[in-house]
């Protein structure tokens, strides 16, 4: 079952017979890994299992659902709000089915985003930090993707929510789209509720009335996804007004792939086709040989897709001037509660 066919299953209460029978499946399948969560966090929380302490200050970026959350862009926010006070910083990252001479999506991007700053790629996040301290003589940690990972002890917690699905359908893996309870919010000593302008008004009054009732008096903040180019090989770009006289056939292998489609749409461009894979795909070339054959069957000039996807599947890009194969450049742009975050930032700096 790909990406889009899960979701529409886990989102949906119709479908037939069928569709109920396998969403109660995933419902049995959910108690067990809500159990498993649950007793490993208690495990952490009365210290049966004790969190290793880095020699500097780490800063922890995460969620509390699977998808695109909006996790990298803060991760690119923080380190170069704090590189750019001189500061040593580091990233830790897992490396998300990275594999050996395979390209992996995000540490590239946060490579390229954050120029001053090194990112240490360990599953492990302690033997990261001990690798960064010692190599790179960072003086902060950033860890990218860790609420979860409670090895690795954190001065500062802060968790993206996605305004266009902030609670996972309400329920665990797999039957919903939660990685552990809404509760655990309350470890959390900040939220960036994400895609804040794609929801409507009255949807995000609520959702922070809901992270309010389960931790009162944490720190919130607003933020949404600027695009303010296209970007093509040797560093060529387009403004989105160009875009707009472009056919344009999008892909994506992302989290939440309706957002950044919906962008798209909302930013009035003439999308002929799009075709959607599962988070993190790994594309190959017979992958990106069908996108172009698609692509020219529609009449489409641009080829157009997310960092992530457009950094794993460039190399098998045609050498086709007719059609240009371009990412749309992402930025994250607070409209509120910047001023609380970089004041928990500062606390943890001193």
């Amino acid at each position: 079952m790909d990406q889009n066919s899960y979701r529409n299953l886990i989102s949906e209460s119709g479908g037939g017979k069928a569709k109920a029978l396998l969403r109660f499946m995933l419902r049995l399948v959910s108690i067990v890994y809500a159990a498993a969560v649950v007793l490993r966090n208690f495990c952490y929380d009365i210290r049966i299992i004790k969190s290793s302490q880095a020699a500097i200050p780490v800063i922890s970026v995460g969620n509390i659902t699977t998808g695109g959350t909006g996790k990298t862009p803060l991760v690119i926010w923080l380190c170069n709000f704090i590189t750019d006070k001189g500061i040593n910083c580091s990233i830790l990252t897992r490396g998300y089915k990275s594999q050996t001479g395979k390209i992996s999506d995000e540490p590239a991007i946060l490579s390229k985003s954050c120029p001053k700053a090194r990112v240490v790629v360990n599953s492990n996040r302690y033997r990261g930090s001990l690798r960064a301290v010692a190599e790179f003589r960072a003086k902060i940690l950033i860890m990218d993707d860790g609420f979860q990972h409670r090895n690795l002890h954190r001065d500062l917690d802060i968790i993206t929510i996605d305004a266009t699905c902030p609670f996972g359908y309400g329920k665990m893996l797999p039957a919903g789209l939660l990685r552990e309870p809404l509760r655990s919010i309350k470890r959390a000593d900040a939220v960036v509720i994400t895609h804040f302008d794609q929801s409507s008004v009255n949807e995000t009054e609520n959702i922070e009335k809901k992270i309010l009732q389960i931790a009162p008096g944490i720190t919130i903040a607003k933020a949404i996804h600027q695009h303010p180019n296209a970007v093509m090989r040797k560093g060529l770009s387009l403004s989105i007004e160009e875009l707009k006289e472009k056919t344009i056939f999008a892909f994506c292998g992302i989290g939440n792939p309706n957002a950044f489609l919906n962008r798209l749409d909302e930013y009035g461009l003439n999308v002929v086709g799009s075709k959607v894979f599962n988070d993190h795909h790994d594309y190959s070339s017979f992958d990106i040989s069908e996108i172009y054959e698609q692509a020219r069957i529609l009449g489409a000039e641009i080829i157009l897709s997310t960092q992530k996807d457009w950094i794993k599947s460039t190399l098998h890009a045609d050498n086709d001037d007719e059609i240009l194969f371009a990412y749309l450049a992402l930025e994250l742009d607070f409209i509120e509660g910047d001023d609380k975050i970089k004041a928990l930032v500062e606390k943890v700096l001193i």
